[in-house]
């Protein structure tokens, strides 16, 4: 009987799955990929940390000297402030009114009119995009629109592009323009998946619009929602292109991407600037990994 039992066990067990064997066939394919991540990525990456322990013509080990650099020195610290103001107002201004855009345009008459005026900016380059603005900030009212339009009102022309704080904030403006679009797109379509049942089920229960929002909207969407945020908040760390080109980091307006240009091209200074791309790639890498890990789960 015991026979018996084993046996029928052994029939019922599911079989037991074999690890496929990789072939040297198989690694050859995959070589050229391997070596080009070793090259470009992994190389780069052992040595930018190298040199971020040492001085600035990488001939002396300094220890932790250039990492204490960046977080005590007053000019150091407002690039890292300036970096925290894009991260706050740039991911809410970006992700925020996308949302609202979707919300209020989805499944109206002009709503394909709207999403592809807000979605043209995507088609524009950072660098055109900051020309442009720079045009719209100039402080000759004859150039500039804002200051033309201020005049209208017989105001004085502001240096929108010098006056800090709102220098910074001006140029997080332009990022917002561009960006809006590419949001409002993505969640526009995860609005479009929330199924009619649950929407005509809420009506009939009583809910009004912002309940809707707040308990079927927000709760439906909120992985999308998830996914848009990281990604915004992945660009605007490695925020550059803007600031170089309307401001080049000066007037208080300088980034950690724009630091670490005019620290290496410009001041010749290795350790400082390998030391702050460092920083910048451990800022992204939890974001990066949070967002794997939602893609992965939302593919099970």
């Amino acid at each position: 009987m015991a026979t018996i039992a084993k046996e029928r066990a052994a029939v019922a067990a599911p079989p037991r799955r074999r690890r496929p064997e990789v072939s040297w066939s198989a690694w050859l394919w995959i070589a050229p990929a391997l070596i080009l991540v070793l090259v470009f990525f992994i190389y780069p990456l052992i040595n930018t940390i190298i040199l971020s322990f040492q001085n600035q013509d990488s001939t002396a080990f300094v220890g932790l000297k250039n990492y204490q650099r960046i977080f005590t020195d007053s000019n150091m610290i407002e690039v890292l402030k300036n970096n925290l103001l894009w991260l706050v107002l740039g991911t809410l201004l970006t992700v925020g009114l996308g949302l609202l855009v979707a919300v209020l345009v989805d499944r109206v008459k002009i709503e394909r009119a709207v999403k592809s005026a807000l979605f043209i900016p995507m088609a524009i380059s950072f660098v055109a995009a900051g020309v442009i603005w720079r045009f719209v900030f100039d402080y000759n009212s004859s150039f500039g629109l804002l200051n033309a339009f201020v005049g209208l009102f017989n105001q004085p022309p502001q240096a929108w592009l010098i006056n800090s704080p709102g220098n910074n904030i001006a140029l997080i403006a332009v990022y917002v323009w561009m960006w809006t679009g590419f949001s409002m797109v993505i969640l526009s379509a995860a609005l479009k998946g929330i199924p009619d049942d649950i929407i005509e089920a809420a009506k009939i229960d009583g809910a009004n619009r912002w309940m809707m929002f707040w308990r079927i909207t927000i709760p439906m969407i909120a992985p999308t929602l998830g996914v848009v945020t990281i990604t915004m908040v992945i660009n605007i760390l490695k925020i550059f292109d803007v600031v170089y080109v309307m401001t080049g980091g000066n007037f208080h307006t300088d980034v950690i991407g724009m630091e670490f240009y005019n620290q290496l091209f410009n001041f010749g200074n290795f350790g400082v600037a390998s030391a702050l791309a460092v920083i910048l790639t451990l800022a992204i890498l939890p974001v990066m990994y949070i967002n794997v890990r939602r893609i992965r789960a939302q593919g099970r």
